[in-house]
């Protein structure tokens, strides 16, 4: 399903002072931090931007704070169906989303930890239950209070962790903060307008881009990682979570579309699995896809000693740019 783009400024709330947008959400694996190496695999000319998995968003907030998506249409997909929710209603609804936020950001303040618990068992999960029935969740009964509770337990859950049980709940306890910053109105604004600038938002697997992207069109593809280990594996953005077999699936898609034309960039982690799928495999070099080693930060992993700079992998057949 692709909810067509909002007319420009529809979501505005009146001037701002920022005009820079950043991720609304933190989210496992986000790539603020990587952008520098990212930047170097934009393409100089390119079509419509596809981003599956769109997470918190970053690379799509950093090319289109660089001017790089005007005169584009960008899609950004997820089957993460409480995610596209979010999206739209911060996209549509964004005073609303705004005002239900600085509630539950005053509420926070009196009793953190009760609060979070109150509003994840007792609010969250049972009105998720109601617009989510059965084993195809639909993004289209989201509502702004939905919207603001996710952005919530996003800003003061664990490690902004976004994880459901088998039963489909959503299960992250509470995090360690002393004054999360939970209503950022003036981003929420600034992040509601590049919204609403020729995107559209998609509730949809990774593989549907293949009926939309041409020849000279950017993808970028940031899938769950596949783990280094287990203590590292935090995949479960939807209850199914996301496998070797998906990972392989994955890298089929962004083979086809190297063969089509289109720039493909992918993020992953350097795990065995995705070594043996694009680092000197012969079907993704056919199709003039590389595999370049990064360094990054992470800090998800129960172990501390086992955070910090670890290398991950941008695979892609875009020629890479100097530094």
């Amino acid at each position: 399903m692709i909810d067509k783009a909002a007319p420009n400024g529809s979501s505005a709330l009146g001037p701002t002072t920022i005009t820079k947008a950043r991720p609304f959400l933190k989210w496992v694996g986000g790539k603020r931090q990587l952008l520098p190496h990212i930047r170097r695999f934009y393409p100089t000319v390119f079509g419509h931007y596809f981003e599956p998995f769109v997470g918190s968003g970053a690379v799509f907030f950093d090319l289109h704070n660089r001017g790089l998506l005007s005169g584009r249409r960008s899609t950004l997909f997820d089957d993460n169906a409480d995610l596209i929710g979010c999206y739209l209603n911060v996209r549509d609804h964004t005073t609303q989303v705004v005002r239900n936020l600085s509630r539950l950001s005053t509420a926070h303040q009196k009793s953190p930890k009760e609060h979070y618990y109150r509003i994840r068992d007792e609010r969250f999960n049972p009105g998720r239950r109601r617009i989510f029935r059965g084993n195809s969740p639909d993004s289209a009964g989201y509502t702004p209070s939905l919207a603001a509770m996710l952005i919530y337990l996003n800003r003061t859950g664990y490690n902004g962790l976004f994880r459901l049980n088998s039963q489909g709940l959503f299960n992250v306890p509470v995090g360690r903060y002393t004054n999360p910053r939970i209503c950022d109105s003036e981003n929420l604004r600034v992040v509601a307008d590049a919204l609403s600038r020729d995107v559209d938002i998609a509730e949809s697997g990774f593989a549907q881009v293949l009926e939309n992207a041409k020849q000279g069109e950017f993808v970028y593809f940031d899938p769950p990682y596949a783990p280094l280990s287990q203590t590292a594996q935090f995949t479960s953005y939807t209850a199914g979570g996301f496998t070797a077999v998906d990972q392989k699936r994955l890298q089929q898609v962004v083979i086809r579309l190297a063969d089509r034309g289109c720039w493909v960039l992918v993020s992953n982690s350097t795990a065995p699995e995705i070594s043996q799928l694009y680092d000197g495999n012969k079907e993704t070099e056919a199709a003039g896809l590389r595999a370049y080693k990064v360094e990054a930060r992470r800090a998800i992993n129960s172990a501390p000693e086992k955070r910090g700079a670890v290398l991950e992998y941008l695979i892609s057949n875009v020629p890479r740019n100097p530094d």
